[in-house]
């Protein structure tokens, strides 16, 4: 599929049914998240339409990059979803699905979990520190490959992930992929802006919409989706018991098939 600046999309389709589109967030693709579970457990009841953001898995990229260019990605893979398609969106990926929307992309239904807007606990001024340090590393060139994994390590801190647990993911075998998908961390870093929810763009969202987040998630993450759910006047706002921003697709798929299905 071919978005509108020439950047070919790679989406895959399964099942059959009302048609769904899924939204990644960072470092996600069909690389780093082989199988899809979420797709294939939604693919039982609905079309799923899955696809590797601009720069990731199979999909190119064309420079320069502006968020405008990947919310007219995800309107070109629900043009080819056909009418009436469902949306969801997960961390930078629910951000992303919250401006398509706002910015007039036709969707039915509307579903989103934790979007990182960090800068409304942490603050605005501390988002854009973290913001420049990243930038910073991703353009250390003198470094080699390392400064992609410094990049990696340094966005799973700033969103909650403990320093231990950082380190055990750096011994993995997907970490070679997430270091391949670091350069497009400041695509994600350009959507969130300051960090804060963009309330004069989301007060306009007419669309039927969930709000997710895990009840063992941080505050960091969950305060701004219970700010989402407000602003853009959500149909309903959901903690999922014992899910953490890793949420397991057996535990979320069912609450989005029941959401889609109304």
């Amino acid at each position: 599929m071919t978005s509108a600046d020439g950047t070919r999309l790679a989406v895959t389709r399964r099942g059959s049914g009302p048609a769904v589109v899924l939204v990644d967030g960072a470092l996600a693709c069909s690389r780093t998240d082989p199988g899809r579970p979420l797709a294939q457990a939604l693919a039982e009841a609905f079309t799923v339409h899955d696809f590797d953001r601009r720069g990731r898995g199979r999909s190119t990229d064309t420079a320069p990059y502006a968020p405008q260019r990947e919310i007219e990605d995800v309107a070109a893979v629900l043009r080819a979803a056909g009418e009436d398609a469902c949306l969801f969106g997960m961390s930078s990926g629910a951000v992303l699905g919250l401006e398509a929307v706002a910015a007039g992309v036709p969707v039915r239904r509307l579903a989103v979990y934790e979007p990182p807007y960090t800068g409304e606990v942490v603050g605005a001024a501390n988002v854009r520190r973290a913001r420049s340090e990243l930038e910073a590393i991703l353009a250390d060139t003198s470094r080699g490959s390392a400064r992609f994994g410094d990049a990696v390590a340094s966005l799973m801190t700033t969103t909650g992930m403990p320093q231990d647990m950082v380190t055990l993911v750096r011994h993995t075998p997907v970490w070679a992929e997430y270091e391949a998908l670091a350069p497009t961390l400041a695509y994600d870093l350009a959507l969130l802006g300051d960090g804060t929810v963009p309330r004069s763009r989301l007060e306009g969202v007419r669309t039927p919409t969930l709000v997710l987040d895990g009840a063992a998630s941080p505050e960091l993450l969950r305060c701004p989706s219970r700010i989402v759910a407000c602003v853009v006047g959500a149909v309903a706002y959901r903690s999922l018991p014992d899910q953490t921003h890793d949420v397991d697709p057996a535990v979320l798929a069912p609450v989005l098939s029941e959401f889609f299905a109304g």
